[in-house]
């Protein structure tokens, strides 16, 4: 399987967002953003595209997967 790595809590703290209010943003749970950030939570194609426009970073810059 892949490895995963979250670089979300760097792209939210450089647009000064809270987790709550990116969460809001998106339309999740605080809880799925502290997973996300932890990845310890894939996010699904929707949710990692909406973040994307939230935080203004590509998808690839903020979701790694590594084989």
């Amino acid at each position: 399987m892949a490895e995963f790595e979250c670089r979300l809590k760097k792209y939210r703290q450089m647009n000064d967002l809270t987790q709550e209010q990116l969460a809001e943003k998106v339309g999740v749970r605080r809880e799925t953003i502290m997973r996300l950030e932890k990845a310890q939570y894939n996010p699904s194609l929707k949710l990692a595209i909406d973040i994307s426009r939230v935080v203004e970073a590509p998808i690839e810059e903020i979701f790694v997967f590594k084989q």
